[in-house]
């Protein structure tokens, strides 16, 4: 890591155990150390104080005051991966631009894929490419292995992702597309907090693509993609909110 700069990490979860198992995977990772540890968001408001924080790791259902509300409380949050038993909060935490959203149990798997996502927005922040600054600034990417190539993916310029069984197509708002091995379920955790909703076991969408919606089908960018029964409850949700905000 640059510097030899280790991420300075803050945990905050009511439940002991949780907090074991996020300082057991962070231990493992070299450029990683964690700063402090507790139990509520009023704690970890004096610690954010105190103490220069990289990374926070935060529960979102704790007693007096959730998560998703203290991240909204502070004026300049550090990145933020929420971690949570419950799958009903991830859209409510699509606005607060976290890094991820991961479930509980946490494989040590899946926490590397989100450290890996903040590494790389962070590189992305400090380090932007020569002549592309002023373009792309802080967009976020992917990168996508297809064939013996890989691509670097700006997500908002994805329209929606599909299955294909073992791989799957990106399609891009440029009409382009990009065919990868790659299963469905992995992508959407890694976008699910930038603005994409899995609408279907066979679809991926970006949400500021929508352009019309029934309560079987969402259309993006003019393409429709049908609503899957298994994910209906969460996409009536999201489309009851921008019902609201229109």
């Amino acid at each position: 890591m640059k510097n030899n700069k280790k991420v300075r990490c803050l945990i905050v979860d009511d439940e002991p155990l949780a907090i074991r198992l996020i300082v057991n995977h962070i231990s493992k990772i070299d450029y990683m150390e964690v700063v402090a540890t507790c139990n509520s968001a009023i704690k970890a408001f004096e610690i954010l104080n105190n103490e220069d924080i990289d990374l926070l790791f935060s529960d979102i259902k704790m007693p007096n005051m959730t998560g998703i509300e203290f991240l909204r409380i502070l004026k300049n949050p550090p990145k933020t991966i929420f971690t949570t038993a419950y799958r009903d909060y991830a859209i409510e935490s699509y606005d607060l631009e976290v890094v991820d959203y991961l479930l509980k149990p946490i494989t040590f798997e899946r926490f590397m894929k989100a450290v890996d996502k903040y590494m790389r927005l962070n590189t992305v922040k400090n380090t932007p490419e020569p002549q592309q600054a002023n373009i792309q600034g802080q967009k976020q990417y992917i990168i996508i292995k297809s064939g013996n190539k890989h691509h670097k993916i700006i997500t908002q310029d994805i329209v929606y992702i599909e299955s294909l069984k073992d791989y799957i197509k990106i399609h891009m708002s440029d009409k382009s597309s990009i065919v990868s091995k790659y299963k469905l379920g992995d992508i959407s955790d890694e976008l699910e907090s930038h603005g994409f909703l899995r609408v279907h076991r066979s679809y991926i969408i970006n949400t500021s693509k929508i352009t019309a919606f029934t309560s079987n089908d969402i259309e993006v960018d003019s393409i429709e993609v049908p609503i899957g029964a298994s994910f209906k409850d969460t996409t009536v949700i999201f489309l009851d909110k921008i019902k609201r905000v229109v």
